[in-house]
């Protein structure tokens, strides 16, 4: 049995007519959904919550979500800080849902606004989701408007990439299944275009050193990637790059179970090898982590 003090106050409210007001932007919730949060908050940090008490959204696996939270708990323990899960969240009950809004920076000055979902079923809640990026539409004006919530410009990098590689993920899962491996990896290359583009749109100097600075500037600008050129003459150009690209598989749940990091990895290496062949360089890259989320890229002639 599991969520018992959550059972034992639905049954106490069960049959009771009761309107709890809450007048804050949250609106209003029910009693019980703070209920969830504290037996949450104490299932994670005596480290007794488990996958019987998870239920993800679609493509996203109960040992992802649990490991997700194990490291909230690592880090809250490591830091001491477990008394920020204790302040009282943002509720939001949408439908057979319920989101938690909490303020955590596990030690540090600066906090992070975190969204909690469960999903409510037969008076037993269920973990689902949590995500620190959310839009803010609730508070859209009322039409006729052009106004909508933003977000930060390095948020939005992050989900575009998001959006871009897990629609090329999924292409991996169906197309390998009929064509195979390297039908796909070819499909990736698209290294002609990119130089055609570096040569048009940079036409104030040699074609080859023109690639290698509209790379650096397609990554950091376009799209949003960190980006550090240590080296450009005619006959050699390094540059650091930390992109978007490793930092998904190891943050979006969804993507470890649809594609290997193995061929992960190589749709990354045969995107660049392709682009630098086409510019007329050679290309060694290497990593400085195992997750290669920091990489570094050197071209030579």
């Amino acid at each position: 049995m599991i969520n018992t003090a959550y059972k034992k106050k639905g049954a106490v409210f069960a049959g009771v007519m009761l309107l709890f007001f809450c007048f804050g932007r949250a609106g209003f919730f029910s009693p019980d959904d703070l209920v969830i949060w504290r037996e949450f908050v104490d299932l994670l940090r005596s480290g007794n919550l488990t996958q019987d008490h998870i239920k993800p959204h679609e493509y996203i696996s109960k040992e992802t979500q649990l490991l997700f939270l194990e490291q909230l708990k690592k880090a809250s323990d490591k830091a001491s800080s477990w008394q920020e899960w204790e302040a009282e969240p943002e509720i939001f009950p949408v439908e057979n849902h319920v989101h938690f809004l909490i303020p955590l920076g596990f030690g540090g000055e600066k906090k992070t606004v975190y969204c909690f979902t469960f999903l409510k079923e037969n008076d037993t809640w269920y973990y689902r989701h949590m995500e620190n990026i959310f839009i803010r539409l609730d508070k859209t004006p009322l039409p006729p408007t052009s106004d909508f919530p933003d977000l930060p410009e390095e948020t939005k990098a992050w989900q575009r990439a998001e959006l871009y590689w897990s629609k090329m993920v999924y292409f991996f899962t169906v197309l390998t299944k009929e064509k195979g491996k390297e039908f796909f990896f070819n499909l990736m290359k698209d290294g002609a275009g990119y130089f055609l583009a570096s040569k048009v749109w940079v036409p104030f100097m040699p074609p080859q050193r023109a690639f290698i600075l509209y790379l650096c500037w397609e990554q950091s600008r376009l799209q949003g990637n960190d980006v550090l050129l240590q080296k450009l003459t005619d006959k050699e150009a390094v540059v650091d790059l930390k992109c978007h690209f490793f930092y998904l598989y190891k943050h979006a749940g969804h993507l470890k179970g649809q594609i290997a990091f193995d061929d992960y990895k190589k749709i990354f290496e045969t995107i660049w090898q392709d682009r630098a062949q086409n510019a007329g360089w050679n290309l060694e890259i290497s990593y400085k982590d195992a997750e290669c989320l920091k990489c570094v890229l050197r071209f030579t002639r």
